[in-house]
């Protein structure tokens, strides 16, 4: 006996050791581009404002609310929610396919050709009549090669990368909302300096007038005053159609019927970070659910190539049969005649004709293309937070010089009115005065909102709330019979 057990336990250690391994490359992220610090960043920092969760980057409180309720009732991110559910289920179904599938077979016959009997049920010499069968069958791939395995090792890949991407999703909906928000504010305050502009032409329209009556100026300053007042107040419905359009863009964001949007802070009162640490260049691809997705797909495609590979061999497969059979229904399973039957086979291509060669070759190429489209996305991902930094840092100038623009403007226009009151100056410098302070207040209202819009750009191009996402999908656990 212990000379028999010998062999036996060879084969079942060299079959162990078989399934230990898989066919193919194991996964390595690919070499990177990387650089010390991002183009635009004075140092190296290990702060980023990528650590901050939205609610401590965007503080207004309308705008606070507004995220928490599209993060609540956007359909988008539903949709991507459902989609990581699927993926969940599809990777438990690949799993499933390392296991044994049990199933069962049922069958009854009846005939009056005493030679109808099948030998395979063992009733050649029952002269025919009623036969009734029942038996539970079995059948399993070994997975020597690894096909099944790396099978599995894509679609828990897969899963991941639908996971990235519904982060990617949660991130774009945060971005996107506080952007139209800005955005909205930034038109508010537009229209604001629309509506005092039209009051001021309109104030200067009357000091023509009352000049025009009283016999000391002419009717052509009255008559340009109403031309400047007219073309400011032609920019209010404009102003009022957009404002109803962001409000309609922001309320299907939220997963809401298009309506009015409350609003918070104003504009001009909203406070700009004075410091936005970026972080290391290299915790970026950890940090962006959209590289994460594409790492995903590079993974995804690495196990292929060893499911190709697992094409060259046979497969192993096991079957079992065991049932019994019997002129009487009722007697299938307590005294029928017992049968059964056990198969080890393996079945495999001798000539295929290059398709296992060809396909091998084109997941190859599909992997390298896949580690390609990661590069590519790391730079894209690099040069998009230099952006961020960059329009932070310029539009800060800008902003200090249109300030003290606008400033001066008022000061000219005060002091032009003055004058022309006075008998001093003509109309034009009044209406030119007042005509430039309009587009550079407009000027400054739209860099306000592009500085906010760069630390929003700036927070998604870096994968902000990172370290708030919850963990990642578990696939389920195969169902014990």
């Amino acid at each position: 006996m212990r000379a028999g057990r010998a062999p036996l336990g060879a084969v079942a250690l060299a079959a162990a050791a078989l399934m230990s391994c898989a066919l193919g490359p194991s996964y390595r992220r690919p070499e990177l581009p990387t650089t010390e610090t991002f183009r635009g960043q004075q140092a190296a920092e290990t702060a980023s404002i990528a650590d901050l969760p939205w609610w401590e980057v965007f503080q207004d409180e309308a705008l606070g609310a507004l995220i928490r309720e599209a993060l609540e009732h956007n359909h988008d991110l539903r949709a991507a929610a459902a989609r990581v559910e699927r993926a969940r289920y599809l990777a438990a179904v690949t799993r499933g396919e390392l296991f044994p599938t049990v199933g069962y077979g049922i069958g009854a016959s009846t005939s009056n050709d005493p030679n109808a009997g099948s030998p395979a049920l063992g009733n050649s010499s029952s002269g025919g009549r009623d036969t009734f069968l029942g038996a539970v069958n079995l059948a399993w791939e070994v997975d020597v090669w690894g096909r099944l395995r790396r099978s599995n090792e894509a679609a828990r890949a897969q899963l991941m990368g639908t996971e990235a991407f519904r982060r990617g999703v949660v991130l774009s909906l945060i971005a996107g909302v506080a952007q139209s928000y800005f955005e909205l504010r930034e038109l508010d305050l537009e229209l604001e300096i629309a509506r005092n502009t039209v009051a001021t032409f309109g104030e200067t329209r009357e000091i023509f007038e009352r000049q025009y009556r009283g016999g000391v100026a002419s009717q052509l300053d009255s008559l340009r005053a109403e031309a400047a007042r007219a073309q400011a107040a032609a920019t209010i419905p404009e102003l009022e159609r957009r404002i109803i359009s962001k409000e309609s863009e922001l309320a299907v964001l939220a997963g809401r019927v298009p309506g009015a949007v409350e609003r918070g802070t104003a504009l001009a009162e909203q406070s700009v970070p004075p410091e936005v640490p970026a972080g290391l260049p290299a915790e970026l691809v950890a940090r962006r659910p959209d590289l994460a997705e594409i790492e995903q797909v590079v993974v995804a495609q690495n196990a292929l190539v060893g499911v190709s590979l697992a094409e060259f061999f046979p497969r192993i497969g096991l079957t079992a049969f065991a049932g019994g059979v019997s002129p009487e229904l009722s007697d299938v399973v307590d005294s029928g005649t017992g049968i059964w039957r056990a198969t080890g086979e393996g079945v495999g291509s001798i000539f295929s004709f290059g398709r296992n060669l060809y396909g091998y070759r084109a997941q190859q190429a599909a992997f390298d293309e896949s580690v390609v489209r990661y590069e590519q996305a790391t730079l894209v991902a690099f040069r998009e937070v230099s952006d961020a930094l960059t329009a932070r840092e310029k539009l800060e100038g800008v902003r200090v010089e249109q300030e003290h623009a606008v400033i001066a403007l008022r000061e000219a226009m005060r002091i032009a009115r003055v004058r022309y009151l006075g008998g001093l100056a003509t109309y034009l410098e009044v209406l030119d005065a007042q005509q430039q302070l309009f587009p550079a207040e407009n000027d400054l209202a739209r860099t306000r909102r592009d500085q906010l819009l760069a630390v929003v750009a700036l927070y998604r191009a870096l994968g902000g709330g990172w370290s708030q996402q919850p963990e990642q999908p578990e696939v389920p656990q195969p169902i014990a019979p």
